[in-house]
């Protein structure tokens, strides 16, 4: 099993699992929330960064120890360990952040020392209007920066140029650093359509595009360990550690730079759209 989507440790199972894994212990786990604008979340406790959980993501958690919540994420099932300080109880969300980035203000007023960052795919539960500002129960934000659920984008491409400079973060998925497939996730989930958290993992997404035809855009394009997206049939956009950035690049001369590199061919190319 793909322990990114088992959700199991050696204390606790999922009772999904009854029968298909050993453990002393299972659970239907605890519904909680992220309440801090960024959660890493990590192979084991102060372990390695696997991805990146925003404010308002869903999280199930399944054991608790030394301060360490292990559980499953709502949004596309990856498993691992959150901080508890990072998680709270469950309240609907009304909105979500629909800009690149924004911060949560204390009062509805542009000269208030904020509170904090929020990124885009944010959820918040809004109470009301101030003015220019959203009341939230986290605070408040400016009015522009937020969509009600189900008002998504319309472009992931779109969604990914907005993003351009964005330092690259292994396990990153925000504007504050970002990774290959956290930029494709993040693009496509601002379009109301959920991928895999992992580039290995999108490869199920979608349908596949023949080697002959021409990329469009939105098309995901696959290397080994690698994603990027199609803005055309000649160029893409991506994370990537070469530039240590999103970029924007010329196709053919990417494909023939991570080849020379020694990085291997295209393995895959999906249309998600």
């Amino acid at each position: 099993m793909d322990r990114r989507l088992t959700p199991a440790n050696a204390r606790a199972a999922h009772v999904s699992l009854r029968g298909q894994v050993d453990a002393p212990h299972f659970t239907e786990g605890d519904p909680a929330q992220v309440i801090l604008p960024l959660a890493d979340l990590m192979t084991a406790p102060d372990g390695a960064r696997d991805r990146q959980r925003l404010m308002g993501d869903l999280f199930t958690v399944i054991h608790r120890d030394g301060g360490w919540a292990f559980g499953q994420s709502g949004k596309d099932g990856h498993c691992g360990y959150i901080r508890e300080t990072a998680l709270g109880p469950v309240e609907e969300a009304t909105h979500w952040l629909s800009a690149p980035a924004s911060h949560l203000y204390p009062e509805p007023r542009v000269q208030a020392p904020e509170l904090g960052p929020l990124y885009l795919g944010s959820r918040l539960r809004v109470l009301g209007e101030a003015g220019k500002f959203l009341e939230t129960t986290r605070g408040y934000v400016p009015a522009s920066h937020l969509k009600p659920l189900g008002d998504w984008h319309k472009d992931p491409v779109a969604v990914a140029q907005s993003l351009l400079g964005t330092p690259y973060l292994w396990g990153g998925n925000t504007r504050a650093g970002i990774d290959c497939s956290g930029l494709a996730q993040l693009a496509y989930a601002a379009c109301g359509i959920d991928i895999p958290s992992d580039s290995d993992l999108q490869q199920a997404a979608g349908k596949p595009v023949s080697e002959k035809a021409a990329l469009k855009r939105g098309d995901l394009i696959f290397w080994k360990g690698h994603v990027a997206l199609a803005m055309n049939a000649d160029y893409l956009i991506h994370a990537t550690g070469h530039f240590m950035s999103v970029v924007a690049e010329a196709t053919g001369a990417t494909i023939k730079r991570i080849k020379e590199q020694g990085n291997g061919p295209v393995i895959a190319r999906r249309r998600v759209l």
